[in-house]
């Protein structure tokens, strides 16, 4: 029975033994399929291209990246969200026409983004006076985009005249601020 017994435990240990031979085995495949981390290291610097680099993006890939999401930070960041008139005027300065022509690519980008043109006053005046200033703000803005080629389906307007300062005080530096059309993603 002792015999027995021995050929069963010889047996299983040769088992074991050729399992793991194989997985040594195994392992130095593995080692040997993949080069060393230093001669990943040293290949860059040889100039070899073995080294893996930063991938090339397009053109298009680049300016994508650049025009952020499709909300309002992303338009925010681009372009700016708001521009910026004279004393009782809607006339759009070359500073703002800028920023409006950045707007409109943005939009163009984002085809399915809607937007909402805020008309904005400073505090002086009456309020009707400055709902009308603001109603001819945000209609200039809405007509600069739509000659920009940004389809007026995708434009709504709306005046706070001066409901809704950005800035709270008076004075001039104070009412600069106020005096704006803001684009509000919707």
């Amino acid at each position: 029975m002792t015999s027995k017994r021995l050929g069963k435990n010889i047996a299983v240990i040769s088992a074991v033994a050729l399992m793991l031979a194989a997985c040594s085995n195994n392992d130095k495949a593995v080692e040997e399929k993949a080069p060393p981390a230093t001669e990943m290291e040293d290949s860059g610097a040889s100039g070899r291209p073995d080294k893996p680099s930063t991938p090339v993006m397009t053109q298009e890939e680049l300016e994508a990246q650049k025009m952020g999401s499709p909300n309002q930070s992303g338009l925010t960041n681009y372009a700016g969200d708001r521009i910026f008139f004279a004393y009782d005027s809607s006339e759009l300065s070359a500073e703002a026409r800028g920023t409006l022509a950045k707007q409109a690519e943005w939009l163009k980008h984002f085809p399915r983004v809607d937007v909402t043109v805020e008309g904005h006053c400073d505090e002086r005046g009456t309020r009707e006076y400055n709902l009308a200033l603001g109603e001819r703000r945000a209609t200039a803005v809405k007509n600069y985009l739509i000659a920009r080629g940004v389809p007026a389906s995708r434009l709504k307007t709306i005046s706070y005249g001066k409901e809704r300062p950005a800035v709270v005080g008076n004075g001039e530096s104070t009412w600069s601020q106020n005096r704006r059309g803001v684009l509000v993603v919707q």
